[in-house]
């Protein structure tokens, strides 16, 4: 057991994050639905915060820019294989440039623990 503890805050094992959303296509200003979906790793462990990003990046400039952030603070304790869902919802500027081959979108995903390595997730978005 105290192995695996120790592998966890490492990263190995420890509960995973993944942002599940409906589709990949959106339209400037549309509201999107979606839910985190948290697996708990080989022990339990207690969350501490959920920050999703909407990232911009500019290929011809090669700039990255930060259009909104979410967080979510909690305290639950996700125990080891367990499931867990935590709703999502973003509303899409109605200024936003629409996605091309120099401009694209993300949402980055990171779940902080109270001790551990954070998850992360990567999920690209395409603007119409």
């Amino acid at each position: 057991m105290l192995l695996r503890k120790y592998m966890s805050l490492l990263g190995i094992g420890s509960a995973q994050i993944d942002l599940i959303l409906p589709k990949d296509t959106y339209e400037v200003g549309e509201n999107i639905e979606g839910y985190f979906l948290i697996k708990g790793g080989t022990i339990d462990q207690q969350l501490r915060q959920i920050d999703c990003e909407l990232i911009m990046s500019e290929q011809l400039m090669g700039i990255k820019e930060i259009i909104d952030t979410q967080s979510i603070l909690t305290s639950k304790r996700i125990e080891s294989d367990e499931i867990y869902k935590i709703s999502f919802s973003f509303k899409l500027p109605d200024s936003i440039s629409v996605s091309s081959e120099e401009i694209s979108y993300c949402f980055k995903t990171k779940l902080t623990f109270n001790e551990g390595v954070e998850s992360r997730d990567k999920d690209i978005i395409r603007i119409i």
